[in-house]
């Protein structure tokens, strides 16, 4: 059996993406754009906020070592020492190192939407907000029915983000193995992953949830 047939039996809807216009949705975005700086500003809060900020060193009071003396402090000769723990010493605790902590970095909500919005209206403009007609396997999830979509598509070589429910756990295991594809939950949208992608990619069972993330925005 050829491997189409193989694709077709697994249930696979696919058919060529279309690009989608929000009219078609009753969307207006406002017209008031957020400039490069706002959009820089945004991935500094999101690169800092993802940092896991467990970076540490050991101190001085830190390190395994005794705390005595290690020789008296005149008639040896030596130059005089307090402990070995000390940062002149080998093995000793570091001075001023990293410790961890928190860092936290707050964006205005405004500014969230209002990026959010202009990169929608951008890949819109652009005809880079595309629709798959597409359902899963009811056998499971398949990456080789995934990536025979996508290449139907055109989009098999770009960089593409695919938004998908949250409980959609077949479609979202189905794409994640291919490495030019991001998935995104429509509750869950950051601007840094956005931007970086070639094509936003929705699928026709799900243009409400679609619907639904943008007035979130606007």
């Amino acid at each position: 059996m050829s491997k189409q047939k193989d694709i077709k039996e697994q249930g696979i809807q696919a058919s060529v993406a279309q690009v989608v216009s929000l009219k078609d949705f009753g969307i207006t975005l406002p017209e008031k754009k957020i400039k490069n700086s706002g959009f820089s500003t945004l991935v500094r809060v999101l690169l800092q906020n993802w940092r896991q900020g467990t970076v540490a060193c050991k101190g001085r009071s830190d390190v395994a070592y005794s705390r005595k003396k290690p020789w008296k402090q005149k008639g040896t000769g030596r130059a005089r020492a307090g402990s070995a723990r000390s940062p002149l010493w080998r093995g000793g605790g570091v001075t001023f190192g990293p410790q961890a902590r928190v860092r936290t970095l707050q964006a205005m909500k405004k500014l969230k939407k209002g990026a959010l919005a202009t990169a929608l209206g951008e890949y819109e403009l652009r005809q880079k907000l595309m629709m798959l007609d597409w359902q899963a396997p009811v056998q499971g999830p398949k990456t080789a029915a995934a990536y025979a979509a996508l290449k139907n598509a055109g989009l098999i070589d770009r960089k593409i983000t695919i938004f998908v429910p949250f409980e959609d756990a077949t479609t979202y295991a189905s794409f994640a193995n291919i490495p030019t594809v991001r998935l995104l939950f429509y509750d869950q949208p950051d601007i840094f992953s956005l931007i970086q992608s070639d094509y936003w990619v929705l699928f026709k069972k799900d243009q409400e949830h679609f619907k639904g993330m943008v007035e979130r925005w606007i």
